[in-house]
């Protein structure tokens, strides 16, 4: 038998040692390796290769195994529309759930290893031999001794493609083939359509379908298309079962059964957000809230009625404290505000850099945005309060909107009012269940009317008192499960809002804000003055702006008054509800004598401008009487009582023109008190000298 040579790079590898190694091992023991060498090629460097039978016992071995592995590329070429079961099988699930016959293949695999690693004597002699050890047929042993090479060259070469490990192969080659499930052969294709499209249909789902129907309209379909057998209802409901768990079908289901708004509700992937990254008052969420029990409200027109009182309240994302809270029958753009300015001054409180709020149209009125809300987004826009919009004018940088039935948006306020119902409002006697519960069962019902007849029922205030004590005594100071879950250093709300970290910024004049609840509007200046509200309103200064539209405000909760402003911000005066003028007869004469004195006033006045504009330059600056250089100059004197208290300084021009007249107007009077009181001491001294004189 010829002798086999091998490059000593592949005889290194059979020995399993370094190249060098194995050059170092000839050199020490010449005689001990029989080699050769050979040209090398394109003239190359000679080669030198070393005779097989030089090597040990396991490069022999594996030289003969590696030659038969690879020998299986023919099988595999051959096979490559056969490919064995395991090439496509999760090794980890198949250990899980068929773990026994997994380790006696691996305990069998180690001899069916030795058995084609044999290549020594009769090897039909030892086949028989062998195959009476493993207690199997001589057959079926070759069938493993072929199932294990076909393993070997799939690992080898997949190993060569991919550079990862396969010899787990050459154990389940000798496993048993898992049964192949939900193969359905009693179902054709064209069946399985139809299933498909009857149980995913719109209408179907979003009726709550049962297999029952979806069975009997299979069969309307079998019997339209003329087929001899269709399978029971039991396959089917085994296939819908199939589709539902194994093709992850159910969220399919859901869709057309509920829609996209309940689809993203309870099925679409969120993630979640770090709250512990924010400061106390850098990101404020607010809401609406309807209780789920009823209390008793006495109308402005004293009728008593049982109502849900409704929540507007403003969570600081950090800390879950709840702020600025009021209670109302129904809540509008002006209950925000209110609820807004109270968050203001308020302890927990303060102006908040950044506010989310609801979709709602009472928060994105244009009032409180300063835009149209079909403007998503918040626009810069810098003039007065109105167009800035009530949020920017309080000192709030930067405002967000939830998008609609979205409300993972602000989860902190959901959660919060999800806790007010389990913990707080389910107390109450009144309490009838979850008004968006989607089970009948959670709704409870109790007899208002009769409760409200026999003053069982709690009065508004009544209710908002439980409600403060429960927040300041029982929220605030407990323990907070998602701040502990953030692993905050403090897991009560108010200490952390006490204690953590928070952005600061000075709350706006109180008189600021008060200006800033006043509702605004603009109206034409008549001859007789400015009706709103079907009341007429006047003052004599509105008698230059006649025929012209001026800008008012006024206190909801006192419209006796209307503060008129010019376009430009600029205080025109306080319009008051005039008293109408009755007709000759029953006219007193002081009423008007008052009425001609402003029509005289009004008519002198303009003669005096009109006089004024004819007059030449020249004339104007006669005698030095020409215009001030500064009209209306801000008063800068240090006065003795101040007040510490940090404030923000309003950039609001009505405010500023409001407070600028107020500030002249005081300044006059002081001028004219100190005046008559100066005037009056000279008269007295003068009086007492001439009484000495004579």
């Amino acid at each position: 038998m010829p002798e086999t040579f091998v490059t000593l790079e592949t005889a290194a590898e059979l020995e399993g040692i370094k190249y060098n190694t194995l050059v170092q091992r000839i050199k020490r023991n010449p005689k001990a390796f029989k080699t050769l060498t050979e040209p090398g090629e394109n003239g190359g460097k000679d080669r030198v290769t070393v005779a097989l039978s030089s090597l040990s016992t396991k490069a022999r071995k594996a030289h003969k195994a590696a030659k038969k592995v690879d020998g299986r590329d023919v099988v595999i070429e051959q096979k490559a529309q056969e490919a064995p079961w395991y090439l496509d099988i999760d090794l980890n699930w198949y250990i899980e759930s068929h773990k026994r016959e997994y380790y006696e293949a691996v305990e069998l695999s180690k001899q069916i290893q030795e058995f084609v690693a044999y290549g020594e004597g009769e090897r039909t002699a030892f086949a028989e031999e062998f195959a009476a050890r493993l207690g199997v047929s001589q057959r079926t042993l070759y069938r493993y001794a072929e199932g294990y090479l076909e393993a070997s060259a799939w690992a080898l070469k997949l190993e060569k493609e991919e550079g990862r490990n396969f010899d787990f192969f050459k154990v389940l080659t000798l496993c048993r083939k898992p049964k192949q499930s939900y193969t359905f052969p009693s179902l054709t294709d064209k069946q399985k359509a139809i299933i498909e499209n009857i149980w995913f249909n719109k209408d179907f789902a979003q009726n709550q379908g049962t297999i029952e129907m979806l069975y009997t309209k299979f069969e309307e379909v079998a019997k339209e298309s003329g087929w001899e057998g269709y399978p029971s209802i039991k396959t089917v409901a085994r296939y819908i079962k199939y589709i539902m768990d194994e093709l992850r079908g159910r969220n399919a289901h859901y869709l057309a059964a509920n829609g996209m708004r309940e689809f993203k509700n309870a099925r679409m992937l969120k993630g979640k957000r770090d709250a512990s990254a924010l400061a106390v008052m850098e990101f404020v969420q607010g809401d609406g809230h309807t209780f789920d029990c009823w209390v008793q409200y006495t109308s402005p027109n004293g009728k008593i009625k049982a109502i849900r009182p409704k929540l507007v309240a403003w969570v600081d994302t950090r800390s879950r404290c709840i702020m600025g809270d009021v209670m109302c029958v129904d809540a509008n753009s002006q209950i925000l505000k209110e609820s807004l300015v109270k968050m203001l001054y308020s302890n927990p409180g303060g102006v908040p850099k950044h506010l989310h709020i609801d979709n709602g149209k009472d928060y994105t009125a244009e009032t409180n945005t300063g835009q149209n809300r079909k403007e998503r987004k918040m626009q810069e826009l810098d003039f007065d309060s109105e167009t800035k919009g009530f949020y920017r004018s309080i000192g709030i940088e930067d405002w967000s909107r939830s998008l609609p039935y979205e409300p993972w948006g602000k989860a902190q306020m959901e959660r919060f009012f999800g806790t007010v119902c389990s913990m707080f409002t389910k107390w109450m006697a009144s309490y009838v269940g979850t008004l968006t519960g989607s089970k009948t069962s959670g709704k409870r019902k109790k007899d208002i009317p009769g409760m409200l007849e026999r003053g069982e029922l709690l009065t508004m205030e009544e209710f908002y008192a439980l409600w403060t004590k429960w927040k300041n005594e029982k929220y605030h100071v407990r323990e907070h499960r998602g701040l502990k879950d953030a692993r905050e250093k403090w897991v009560t709300p108010i200490e952390l809002f006490e204690n953590a970290e928070r952005y600061v910024k000075a709350a706006p004049l109180r008189e600021y804000a008060a200006m800033l609840l006043m509702k605004a509007d603009t109206a034409l200046v008549r001859n007789q003055g400015i009706i709103k509200f079907g009341t007429l309103y006047t003052d004599y200064e509105l008698c230059h702006y006649i025929g012209q539209t001026v800008n008012i405000k006024w206190d909801i909760d006192d419209v006796t008054k209307l503060y008129v402003f010019d376009k430009n911000g600029k205080k025109i005066c306080e319009a008051v509800s005039a008293e109408l003028l009755q007709f000759a007869p029953r006219m007193s004469q002081a009423t008007l004598e008052e009425h001609l004195k402003k029509q005289k006033r009004q008519i002198r006045e303009t003669k005096e401008d009109l006089e004024w504009y004819q007059t030449p330059y020249e004339l104007r600056v006669q005698d030095g009487q020409g215009t001030p250089a500064v009209v209306g100059g801000l008063d800068l004197a240090v006065r003795a009582k101040r007040n510490d208290n940090l404030i923000q300084l309003p950039d609001d021009k009505e405010f500023r023109e409001e407070l600028k007249a107020g500030s002249v107007s005081k300044k006059q009077k002081q001028h004219k008190d100190s005046d008559d009181e100066f005037f009056n001491q000279k008269a007295q001294s003068v009086l007492e000298r001439l009484r000495a004189l004579g």
